[in-house]
């Protein structure tokens, strides 16, 4: 059988098995509060506060609304699957998880302080998922779809199973309505059914006491149950939106409430406020009721005196969920009123946690906001590091600037998550209630969202912090985007130059205006900036000195604003006056046939035909540089609007967008071929091609070395490019597309943005920490990677990163899949000059060991105290030893250099007949001589070994072979230093020998000096050679730095 070949890969078993990147190692992810639809629960903390608990997946958040909804706790370690359930009790979390689709086991787990301290009893063979969990007096009871499972509280065994039945004898989905425990019923629980009856069970003796039937044959499912703040009353919430307030003890419908005027969609949620307030004729009287759906954004408020009225409508607590794929998340999932408070507690699918009070004298029934903890409720298609702020430089890299599908501008705080916040567009609840869509009536219809009284969705933004005021800056006191456009004279910009100005710029989907933002204040800013024709925003820039704001549109024209006055101050091309105008059509009318194939720009030319999908500006203020869908780039004057030069890559090529890295004046475009392309902005060349993207190119960055260009595409791969050699140096695959990416400039951390989350995922660089291998990959090398996690568990900070011992199988799963036939230094070409792998320290240390025992040798002896305390023993035998010891150490010196070489006596006798040995050998090779064994021997000594080695040779043999070693090492040209070091101590030894006059082994002598001889024949040769190839390389360099 024929051998392998040596430059075949070999190919890593489990290759679809998500791992970690090569370079980047994932970290945290942020953003997320509450995104799924599991509700939250809530639980008292003492007297003084309540602890909320969110599920954001595979994880719990913990909340303490004392401290404005801090963030407390982040369960570890993550369920296996998603949550599905969960509830508080007694400082403990319980988390169902599991069982979706029947293909996985469920679980519930025990989280206390945010770590696991036990799980449930889980029985064999289920396979549905828990939809609910409630906890009362020694019993912890699970609702799946069919079933019902008790446990011991205090065991966490699991007790009984229960399995209600509906009349049509179908098991399918068979619970739908939640169950609920009723206070002083001991061991009861009501169970909700599909066919809108409800069960009450005795979980002790698992047996079925009575059913409740529906009122009517046509009343739906049971879609929510909850116990009133009176004995045996419950509240039952059907499909319809109709509810029915029942008493179990006689089985008789007391009120049953018309909810078709205020909800259009099914009540999944239903709480009492239990501190005797909010309801009656003065307020001062129990049988306050709030109920929402998943389905809607409102929150009604019910007094049930006198029959049961709906006294006013919440409108628009959470975003309406929206009918777009991938639109904005919206729903209530859960509403309640925590025990004995005048604060009501929501949350959404909106990623939203809202905590509302009821003024104790205040006639309004709507409640007011009190706490808001939230995130974006749809997913991120802008993001990018800030850069610094008025904090100071301590904040680079500190703060990461978001927009998303949900109108929003959101500001994220690495460091410490409290300071995260969207940037305020203006009273928007209160524009709401002048519109009505927040009023008190109930016939109005809230299907619209705050989220439309926003601005449109940001498609792009740029940013400048040099002129940023902080929080000092001057606010808006002529309202928020105004449009100046239309305004004449000058704007008074008096105060903002003196605390700052705007320093953030956003385009809008489908809006002509371009709006201005305060990032110091995080508030909306005071202008909105038209396009001259009228056409889109789609391309935003700002000048490095934060002054000038630059907007591209659809139409192709490009626009240049004051950020501090909010005037037009240039166009791009600038338009003509009428005597230019003139002037170009006589020009246009006597130019002949060659000048007209001259490239020429002149004034008013070059106008972009077709959107403009980048602007840049370099950091001087001198240059414009543009690029449009009609697949050209321009550059133009900063000052006078004058098109300089332009690259034309059409009709083959459009241009989608553009990155500048301003320390080396690179400029990458994506195009939709698939490809980035990179100028050099001096010499207006292109230098770069990168090609390797299966998928539309949605967001690409510079490092913040501007060494690697990171490109995410649509075929969900985050691919990583070596600028200097064009190599796809890394590349891993995500389980949905990357919609948007950035870099941080200090160089920790990537983050990334997905189409199905609405997280920011942080990703750490292991360059700054570890060594990575930056070889060449193919399309075959690239992995699925695994996500950041909500608590980090996944992901690697830099201490873990680097102790973590999984790195070292990463690395070693590397090095198996590298080329095979890469040469090492044994096979590295022969005209190269290569230098040995022995330690810096260690040749040095040989080279001046003679200096250094000189400089460590005692100065004088050891002297003792002159009057020691009578507790201490004699120290006159150990003084009179050292005093000895020292004299022999000073009669040793003096007499070294008498005594003879030969003579000395055998410091390292193992050592000697080794090295000896391989001398030998050596001296009786004829042919094909190999110094190897004794240089690797002489090599592996310590410095003062080595030198031992070498001061000993025995005789001129030795020292013959010895010499003619080092020669043929230096003719191979490998360890230049280390030879150089070892002849260096040889002769510094024997030189005395070598020009001795003894007539005892004077032919050995003469071979020992023609030895030297071809030595120094080799070494002037190869000296020679090194210096013509530094000064030409020298000579290269200086060429290169040189501005000719």
């Amino acid at each position: 059988m024929a051998a392998a070949s040596p430059t075949k890969k070999l190919k890593v078993a489990h290759r679809n098995q998500p791992r970690n990147p090569t370079i980047f190692a994932p970290f945290r992810t942020l953003g997320l509060v509450s995104p799924t639809p599991v509700p939250f629960t809530a639980l008292p903390l003492g007297k003084t506060t309540f602890q909320i608990t969110t599920s954001v997946g595979q994880c719990l958040h913990t909340y303490d609304l004392r401290r404005g909804l801090n963030l407390l706790f982040i369960t570890r370690p993550q369920t296996p699957a998603l949550i599905t359930a969960s509830v508080a009790w007694k400082e403990r979390v319980l988390a169902a998880w599991g069982g979706e689709g029947g293909l996985q086991e469920p679980g519930v787990w025990i989280f206390q302080r945010g770590r696991k301290c036990g799980e449930l009893e889980i029985p064999n063979h289920l396979r549905e998922p828990f939809k609910q969990l409630i906890v009362f007096g020694s019993w912890i009871v699970g609702r799946c779809l069919t079933r019902i499972e008790v446990w011991k509280s205090a065991n966490y065994e699991h007790y009984t199973t229960i399995t209600p039945s509906i009349s049509n004898g179908s098991t399918e989905a068979t619970l739908s309505g939640g169950v609920c425990n009723m206070p002083t019923f001991l061991n009861k629980v009501l169970v909700g059914k599909r066919d809108g009856s409800v069960d009450i069970w005795n979980v002790n003796t698992g047996k079925l006491i009575y059913t409740m039937s529906p009122p009517d044959l046509f009343s739906g499912a049971v879609t929510s149950i909850q116990p009133t703040t009176a004995i045996s009353l419950v509240a039952i919430a059907r499909i319809g939106g109709s509810i029915c307030i029942h008493d179990i003890q006689t089985d008789r419908t007391i009120m049953k409430l018309n909810t078709q005027s205020c909800h259009n969609t099914n009540i999944t949620s239903i709480s009492f406020r239990t501190d005797g307030h909010g309801a009656g004729e003065d307020g001062h009287s129990s049988g306050l009721m709030a109920t929402a759906g998943n389905g809607g954004s409102d929150v009604t408020i019910w007094d049930l005196h006198k029959g049961g009225q709906a006294v006013g409508v919440l409108h628009g607590a959470h975003n309406p969920p929206s009918s777009v794929h991938g639109g904005v998340a919206g729903g209530i999932s859960k509403v309640e009123f925590l025990p004995g408070q005048d604060v009501m507690v929501t949350s959404g699918l909106d990623n939203a946690l809202k905590t509302w009070i009821f003024d104790a004298h205040s006639l309004a029934p709507v409640p007011r906001i009190l706490h808001s903890r939230s995130g974006h409720a749809a997913p991120v298609t802008v993001l990018s590091f800030l850069p610094t702020n008025s904090e100071g430089a301590d904040a680079t890299g500190k703060w990461i600037l978001s927009a998303g599908k949900d109108h929003s501008l959101w500001g994220w705080s690495i460091r410490k998550d409290g300071q995260s916040g969207e940037l305020s567009q203006g009273a928007i609840r209160k524009k709401a209630k002048k519109l009505g869509l927040l009023g008190a009536g109930l016939g109005i219809d809230s299907s619209a969202s705050l989220d439309d009284l926003k601005a449109p969705e940001i498609i792009c933004f740029a940013y400048s912090m040099n002129r940023d005021g902080g929080m000092g800056a001057a606010p808006a006191a002529g309202g928020i985007w105004a449009n100046v456009g239309s305004k004449k004279g000058a704007s008074d910009g008096s105060g903002s130059g003196l605390t700052g100005w705007e320093s953030i710029v956003t385009g809008h989907r489908g809006d002509k205006y371009a709006r201005t933002w305060f990032w110091g204040r995080k508030r909306a800013g005071r202008w909105a900036f038209e396009t001259t024709d009228g056409t889109e925003v789609t391309s935003v820039a700002v000048s490095s000195c934060g002054t000038f704001a630059l907007i591209g549109s659809a139409g192709g024209s490009i626009s240049m604003f004051n950020l501090q006055s909010g005037l037009l101050r240039q166009r791009f091309p600038a338009p003509l006056n009428p005597a230019q105008a003139k002037k170009m059509k006589l020009e246009q009318l006597d130019s002949s046939p060659l000048s007209a194939n001259t490239p020429c720009f002149k004034p008013g030319t070059g106008k972009h035909r077709k959107a403009v999908t980048g602007l840049l500006v370099d950091p001087l203020n001198r240059k414009v540089i543009s690029c449009g869908i009609e697949g050209k780039v321009k550059f133009w004057d900063f000052h006078s609007g004058v098109l300089q030069d332009e690259i034309d890559w059409s009709p083959m090529v459009a241009i989608t967008a553009a990155r500048y890295y301003r320390p080396s004046d690179l400029i990458a475009f994506s195009c939709d071929d698939l490809s980035i392309r990179v100028i050099d902005l001096e010499t207006k060349k292109l230098v770069r091609e990168l090609w390797g993207c299966l998928g539309q190119i949605n967001d690409f960055c510079f490092s913040n070395d501007g060494r690697w260009i990171i490109a995410a595409s649509m075929d969900s791969v985050i691919r990583v490019w070596d600028l200097p050699t064009t190599h796809l140096i890394n590349a891993f695959q995500v389980e949905s597309p990357c919609t948007a990416l950035a870099f941080s400039e200090t160089g920790e951390y990537l983050a990334t943005a997905h189409a199905d989350s609405v997280g920011i995922n942080l990703w750490n660089n292991r360059t700054l920490f570890a060594h990575v291998p930056t070889r060449k990959i193919g399309d075959e090398e690239i992995m699925p990677a695994t996500l950041p996690t909500t608590s980090g568990e996944r992901g690697q900070g830099l201490l873990s990163a680097i102790l973590d011992e999984t790195n070292k199988g990463m690395a070693g799963e590397d090095d198996f899949l590298v080329d095979q036939s890469t040469p090492d230094i044994d096979t590295i070409n022969n005209d190269l000059l290569t230098l040995s792998l022995i330690p810096k320290a260690r040749w040095q240390t040989l080279l001046h060991l003679q200096t250094i025992k000189a400089r460590n040798k005692p100065t004088e002896p050891p002297k003792g105290p002159k009057k020691a305390p009578f507790f201490l023993p004699s120290l006159s035998n150990s003084i009179q030893e050292s005093t000895a010891l020292s004299n022999g150490i000073s009669r040793s010196s003096k007499d070294e250099h008498a005594l003879s070489r030969f003579s000395r006596p055998n410091f390292s006798s193992s050592t000697r007949s080794e090295f000896t040995t391989h001398l030998g050998a050596f001296a009786k090779q004829q042919q094909h001589r190999d110094p190897e064994p004794i240089l690797a021997s002489l090599s592996t000594l310590a410095p003062s070994a080595a030198d031992s080695a070498i001061r000993t040779l025995a005789d001129v043999e030795e020292m013959t072979a010895f010499v003619q070693a080092l020669t043929v090492r230096l003719r191979q040209r490998r360890d230049y230093e280390l030879i150089q070091t070892w002849m260096s101590v040889f002769l510094r030894c024997h030189g005395d020998v070598v020009v001795g006059q003894d007539d005892e082994d004077e032919e050995g002598k003469e071979a020992l000096r023609q030895s030297l001889r071809d030595w120094r024949q080799e070494q002037g040769r190869e000296g020679k050679r090194l210096d013509e190839l530094v000064g030409y390389c020298s000579g290269v360099a200086g060429w290169l730095r040189s501005t000719r």
